[in-house]
């Protein structure tokens, strides 16, 4: 088998197709959950705590060395606010895959807990039991 049609078969299978879906979508999503938080979550926090934007917020650990307008050694900082967005993407991004996972596992379930149809009888079942209704009979 050729290398090109090892990879096509590869390429090709379901599981394949459906992760590159996925990672697609998670990628999509990922940048709404954090427009959300940026943009819309974020901001009142940052208005109740009497903040700038809540991103920015950031300990200054050693300030910067400055000759004029040149930086000589740039700040260093812990920049807590942003780390506290970040930490609010993933509870959100967690939260949607959980709700997500949780009603597939509920759809899977009720799936498997359907009864099955009994098969129907073969010839030979149907035929002992109408001996067996026959020989009650008598």
């Amino acid at each position: 088998m050729s290398f090109r049609s090892e990879l096509k078969e590869f390429l090709m299978r379901g599981s394949v197709v459906d992760m590159a879906v996925g990672i697609v979508i998670g990628g999509a999503f990922g940048k709404i959950v954090t427009s959300f938080v940026n943009d819309i979550l974020m901001p009142p926090i940052a208005l109740i705590s009497d903040q700038g934007q809540f991103g920015d917020l950031k300990l200054v650990l050693r300030q910067a060395v400055m000759e004029g307008a040149e930086v000589v050694t740039p700040a260093v900082t812990w920049n807590y606010g942003a780390f506290i967005q970040t930490i609010v993407d993933f509870l959100i991004i967690g939260t949607a895959i959980f709700m997500v996972i949780k009603a597939m596992n509920s759809f899977k379930r009720k799936n498997e807990e359907a009864p099955a149809a009994p098969p129907e009888p073969t010839k030979e079942e149907t035929l002992l039991t109408e001996i067996r209704d026959l020989l009650k009979d008598k």
